[in-house]
C-alpha cells in the first residue's frame, strides 16, 4: 500500500501546561473518509486545528510520505490541505460568489487563472449556491452556509479536506444532505478526515473511525464495525436506539 496522504504519530497538543491531545496515531489515505468521533472536549477540534498549523503540536506529521518539520496553514494550504472550522468563517457581508473566490486566492496567487472552473465544479456538487451566488452570505440559510465552507475550500482544489463538525446547528435532513456530499468527495479525488458530534452519522458516511476520548485514541477500527460495536452504540449511539432512518446503515 502507497504511503497514507497524511500521517500524524505521537501527536500531542498542549495548551500551557495542560495536555489537550497526547500520543494520538492517526493516519487517512488517498480516496478515504475517515472520522474522529468522540465526547465534548476530548480534543477533536483541537486535533485538527494542530494539524492544520494552527496551533503549536508535537510529534510527526507527514503528508504524502514527507515529514512536516512545523506544519504552518501556508505549508499545508501549499501542500493540498484545507480545513472548514466549525465556525464556517464566512464573509457576511460578501456574496457567495465572492466568498468562492476568497477560496481559490491561493491558486490565482500562484499564476493558476482557474477560478471560473473551479466555481463551476463547485456549483455543480452544490447547485443551490449558483442559484443565490448573488446573494450576501449573511442572507443564507444554516444548511447553505455550510455548503458555501466546503464549497470555498474546494475552491483551493484540495487533497486533503479536514471538516470540523459540518452538522453543527443542522436541520436531520440538512444533515443528511451535507453528508451525503461529503460522502461524494471521494469521487472528486478529495480524501476526507471528518470530525463529527454526530457520532452515527459520521460512522455511515465514513470508512474508517478513531474514537478520541481525554485526548487520546481509545479505540479505532473500520467504520462499519464501530457502528455495531457495543461499546460505542452504548457510550455513543444510545442505548436501543433505532438506526436514523435518514441515513440507512449499509
Amino acid at each position: 500500500m502507497s504511503a497514507p496522504l497524511l500521517q500524524l504519530r505521537d501527536f500531542c497538543v498542549s495548551y500551557g501546561e495542560v495536555q489537550a491531545v497526547h500520543g494520538v496515531e492517526l493516519c487517512v489515505h488517498q480516496g478515504e473518509i475517515v472520522t474522529v468521533i468522540g465526547p465534548n472536549g476530548a480534543g477533536k477540534s483541537t486535533l485538527l486545528c494542530a494539524a492544520m498549523g494552527l496551533l503549536r503540536c508535537r510529534g510527526t506529521l507527514t503528508l504524502d510520505g514527507v515529514t512536516i518539520a512545523r506544519p504552518t496553514v501556508e505549508a499545508m494550504v501549499a501542500r493540498g490541505v484545507a480545513l472548514v472550522p466549525e465556525r464556517r468563517e464566512l464573509f457576511g457581508e460578501m456574496s457567495v460568489e465572492d466568498n468562492l473566490l476568497l477560496g481559490g486566492f491561493w491558486r490565482w496567487r500562484k499564476g493558476q487563472r482557474d477560478q471560473a472552473q473551479r466555481m463551476q465544479e463547485v456549483f455543480a456538487v452544490f447547485p443551490r449556491l449558483e442559484e443565490r451566488r448573488a446573494q450576501l452570505a449573511q442572507t443564507l440559510s444554516g444548511g447553505e452556509r455550510q455548503m458555501l465552507a466546503i464549497g470555498r475550500a474546494l475552491m483551493a482544489k484540495p487533497r486533503l479536506l479536514m471538516l470540523d463538525e459540518p452538522s453543527l446547528g443542522l436541520a436531520p435532513l440538512i444533515v443528511r444532505e451535507v453528508l451525503q456530499v461529503v460522502a461524494s468527495l471521494r469521487q472528486l479525488g478529495v480524501s476526507v478526515l471528518l470530525v463529527e458530534q454526530n457520532a452515527r452519522a459520521a460512522l455511515q458516511v465514513a470508512d474508517r473511525a478513531y474514537v478520541l476520548e481525554m485526548g487520546a485514541v481509545a479505540l479505532n477500527g473500520s467504520a462499519q464495525e464501530l457502528l455495531h460495536d457495543r461499546r460505542i452504540i452504548d457510550t455513543y449511539l444510545g442505548i436501543g436506539k433505532k438506526a436514523d432512518p435518514l441515513l440507512p446503515v449499509t
